[in-house]
């Protein structure tokens, strides 16, 4: 617990929570004072910005009515079909008019066209469990809104853009660019147990072992890796999944001591073998979960939820999972490597409303789990991006 309370992660998230309630009531003293005076203004003229380094981790969702606002349509060809909310029955269209408004700055407008140029000849690679899939979906989309000629795009394997257990990799023919999912939940190998184990082992996640798609990952001039929604007891231990290390089964090791030992497999692998010269390399933080009334598999729901979260004390904690990523990135300053923490948590905490819920795809069972973890498309997942491009630009990221 005394390493929680010290967490430079769950400080600086009650710090965004302080500033933003600043943010609002200075806005209502100001607007008092001078009639008709923008909400936002005194931020962005910078009176209480952060120096010159711009946090876009930290700020509020403001409303956007706008629809030159939405980066691209549901209709894009590039979307798994369960992530189709209003193909799938959602009515409701609120939860596409928020944008994210950083404190003392603002976001860089999305540049597909500038992106493509940037990444010519390059490879954009998303490796992790569903949400970094989800992710990926969302940048394809934003990317192929600057190309006339969608038939230039396509899946380089001839593969479906569907659920998928290994990896997708679509070109922009016109670039020389794919942009790449690879699918490794843990980032290090699952694989059989050792034998004369247990019975009720099934599987054995290696933690001194890093996924044998890594081969893969080398060379990429832009890498984004995520962890967390499978780091838990229910889809590790209840599961029959234990945890191995040096070939020796450990069944009494706990899941978030597994996943602090596989961050320093994933270290020394990326020290290794990803050229910190060519690969940009960013680490994004946990997506969180809106279940509520239970848990995914026990009858959780969030259909209910059809606008984002405005009542900031009922906000999450941030997961342990953020500050062990937090760590090793810290310890890989150390070694001159730039890694990026991606931080949308925060952000991302808000947006209750933004999840497929029960909008799911198409032969979905009527009884089937909600799906309150992944999210809508075009929705929350956009916002990382922007994100993610807002970093690049300032790194001056371009392919050599």
């Amino acid at each position: 617990m005394d390493h929680l309370i010290s967490s430079p992660v769950i400080i600086k998230k009650q710090l965004c929570y302080a500033i933003t309630v600043l943010t609002i009531s200075t806005s209502v003293l100001l607007l008092n004072l001078r009639g008709s005076f923008a909400p936002l203004s005194v931020f962005r003229f910078g009176f209480l910005s952060w120096g010159k380094t711009c946090d876009y981790s930290c700020g509020r969702w403001v409303p956007d009515e706008r629809s030159s606002s939405q980066l691209y349509a549901e209709s894009c060809p590039f979307l798994d079909p369960g992530f189709r909310c209003r193909k799938n029955g959602r009515k409701d269209v609120e939860y596409l008019k928020w944008k994210w408004q950083p404190h003392g700055c603002d976001i860089p407008r999305f540049n597909a066209s500038d992106l493509l140029e940037r990444s010519q000849n390059g490879r954009i690679v998303f490796a992790g469990d569903s949400l970094g899939r989800n992710q990926w979906e969302s940048l394809l989309c934003m990317l192929a809104e600057a190309v006339p000629n969608k038939s230039t795009i396509f899946e380089e394997n001839g593969s479906p853009i569907t659920k998928h257990k290994g990896f997708l990799s679509v070109r922009f023919l016109h670039y020389n660019l794919t942009v790449e999912y690879y699918r490794a939940p843990f980032l290090v190998v699952v694989g059989h147990p050792p034998q004369d184990s247990p019975p009720k082992v099934r599987v054995t996640v290696r933690v001194d072992e890093i996924s044998w798609y890594s081969r893969r990952w080398t060379g990429a001039d832009v890498i984004i890796f995520n962890a967390g929604h499978w780091w838990n007891e229910e889809k590790t231990v209840k599961m029959g999944c234990y945890f191995q290390e040096e070939g020796k089964l450990n069944m009494t090791m706990e899941v978030m001591e597994a996943f602090r030992r596989s961050l320093q497999t994933w270290k020394s692998w990326t020290i290794q073998n990803l050229n910190p010269g060519k690969s940009h390399v960013f680490f994004r933080s946990y997506s969180p979960v809106h279940y509520r009334n239970g848990t995914w598999n026990e009858g959780g729901l969030c259909d209910a939820d059809t606008e984002a979260e405005r009542n900031y004390t009922k906000l999450e904690t941030d997961p342990l999972s953020n500050q062990y990523i937090y760590d090793v990135i810290k310890e890989m300053k150390y070694s001159n490597r730039k890694v990026q923490f991606l931080n949308i948590t925060y952000l991302t905490e808000f947006r209750k409303d933004g999840h497929p819920s029960r909008y799911r795809e198409p032969g979905t069972p009527t009884d089937a789990p909600q799906d309150c973890s992944h999210w809508c498309l075009p929705g929350v997942p956009d916002t990382w991006n922007e994100l993610l491009y807002s970093h690049l630009l300032k790194m001056e990221f371009r392919t050599k």
